[in-house]
């Protein structure tokens, strides 16, 4: 994993800040608030709602605006506290930069790595690239941004972490191969052996096995790496603001994706399919010379393994002047793989000669999976199409003077069924506040899909009257204070101007 990660540790990993990009995108000044359906302009309208592209800039002579390097991270989970999320971030940031922590420390440790495997925990991360858009009363507005989108979400059976964990010395396997020098025999697997003994192991079999449906019944992972090109227009359509005025918007992006991974096992259903960039460095044995979609091309940056798009829909009312009422439905499409495209056969788990994970990095469970010798039969396959997961919003604002705003947000799965998507809707509530002209702060309160009681919190500066503008927020404050809160979020941009 390394040779990939040598692009993410720019952007995502090495960085010293967790952040959240859930419902919000990169629209970094929002995550403060908790909402962002009203709020948003320019391209931070781009998957939200372009309908507020028409709103204008919000500044007087102000009609372009373009933006970079704004990024938008979390790690979010129902049974990990913030401590604990904080120490995952830093083991998978030290295993990207391949600092490797010391063998004794790791020893200390495995039992987090269990809970991180066991527990459901969901890793999001945006980062916009670059951003442009130009709003007027007359034409309305024009918005476009590249933005790196990467979302992981697992939640493991006892039985699959057991197998990932500890590899071929799995409880699951009762007879362990090992070779000591030329020697080469065959021990009971008893659950007590020395770690010498466990550690000349090459090869785990199960005199009684399992179909691997069985083995990872209760387990669930969705992984996407994907990119996005994202556009938009917004304009009014009819009506005055003063009185009542009605904005429309559509949009979409075209997406290009790095990686993939949909593992569902609920005794019902039981499906794995994955698509891997050649940057992964994959080992995934003979299978790949019969597999139509094989892929082997690499270059500086990681290739595309899939490609896919997605639409956009938005309307939005303003009335009297103070009052904005916004709807939208985003993300509407799906992504087809046709390159490394893998589904996986129910057959028996008999033997595995992979070792287990050597640090707490979850997402390198997934070389256990797919690599030759690991826990699965893979199938090529010729192609595989995922429906994106997209979401529907509902959001309001109210303006209380010129200094003060607040407002309330709704946003759930438009098909829940669709992988990836927002397991139950999410409502916040906040506002902002701004007592001087360079200066805004926000702040709110957000609950439901996978977060509990959370609080944003935000401050951003503008200067020369709107020229250029910077800020930090995070979507749950109580992480930097409590070590009972369930998520670690933070969110900044410093490179936005308008002209």
């Amino acid at each position: 994993m390394k040779s990939i990660a040598t692009v993410l540790s720019c952007l995502f990993l090495t960085l010293n800040f967790n952040v959240d990009s859930q419902t919000q995108g990169v629209a970094y000044p929002a995550v403060g608030k908790g909402g962002a359906t009203t709020f948003v302009t320019d391209y931070h309208c781009l998957g939200i709602n372009n309908s507020a592209l028409g709103y204008g800039t919000g500044y007087d002579n102000k009609r372009f605006t373009t933006g970079s390097t704004e990024f938008n991270l979390g790690f979010y989970s129902d049974s990990l506290n913030s401590d604990k999320l904080k120490q995952l971030y830093s083991a998978i940031r030290k295993d990207i930069k391949d600092d490797n922590s010391d063998p004794a420390d790791w020893a200390t440790q495995r039992q987090y790595a269990i809970e991180y495997m066991n527990s459901g925990l969901s890793m999001d991360f945006s980062f916009n690239w670059l951003g442009f858009a130009f709003q007027s009363e007359k034409f309305g507005g024009i918005a476009f941004n590249i933005s790196e989108n990467y979302n992981w979400y697992s939640k493991l059976s006892e039985n699959t972490t057991d197998l990932l964990f500890n590899g071929r010395a799995s409880s699951y396997f009762d007879s362990l191969t090992v070779v000591f020098g030329t020697d080469t025999s065959t021990v009971f697997n008893s659950g007590s052996l020395p770690n010498d003994t466990l550690a000349a192991a090459i090869n785990g079999t199960a005199s009684v096995p399992l179909n691997i449906s069985d083995l990872t019944k209760g387990s669930e992972i969705r992984f996407a790496w994907n990119r996005h090109y994202n556009f938009g227009y917004g304009r009014k359509i009819f009506g005055e603001d003063s009185t009542f005025a009605i904005y429309g918007g559509i949009g979409g992006r075209f997406i290009q994706s790095m990686a993939m991974f949909n593992l569902e096992s609920d005794g019902t259903n039981f499906y794995i399919y994955s698509s891997y960039s050649p940057s992964y460095d994959i080992d995934y044995g003979a299978i790949s010379a019969t597999n139509i979609s094989n892929f082997t091309a690499s270059g500086a940056l990681p290739k595309a393994v899939g490609n896919g798009y997605g639409i956009d829909l938005s309307a939005s009312a303003m009335i009297l002047g103070k009052l904005r009422i916004a709807v939208a439905v985003n993300n509407i499409g799906s992504v087809t793989y046709n390159r490394n495209v893998y589904s996986v056969k129910d057959t028996l788990v008999t033997t595995m000669n992979l070792a287990g994970l050597e640090n707490y990095n979850l997402t390198n469970s997934i070389y256990n999976f797919l690599e030759e010798g690991g826990l699965l039969q893979l199938v090529g396959e010729e192609d595989y199409k995922v429906k994106n997961a997209a979401t529907y919003r509902f959001g309001a604002s109210l303006e209380l003077g010129d200094m003060i705003r607040v407002g309330m947000d709704v946003v759930g799965p438009f098909d829940a069924d669709n992988p990836g998507s927002i397991a139950n809707p999410i409502i916040s509530f906040g506002g902002d506040f701004t007592p001087i002209g360079w200066l805004r702060l926000s702040a709110g309160y957000l609950g439901g899909g996978i977060y509990k009681h959370n609080i944003p919190l935000g401050v951003n500066f503008i200067l020369g009257g709107g020229t250029y503008e910077f800020g930090i927020s995070s979507r749950d404050v109580l992480s930097f204070f409590l070590d009972g809160s369930n998520s670690i979020s933070t969110a900044f941009g410093f490179a936005r101007v308008r002209f």
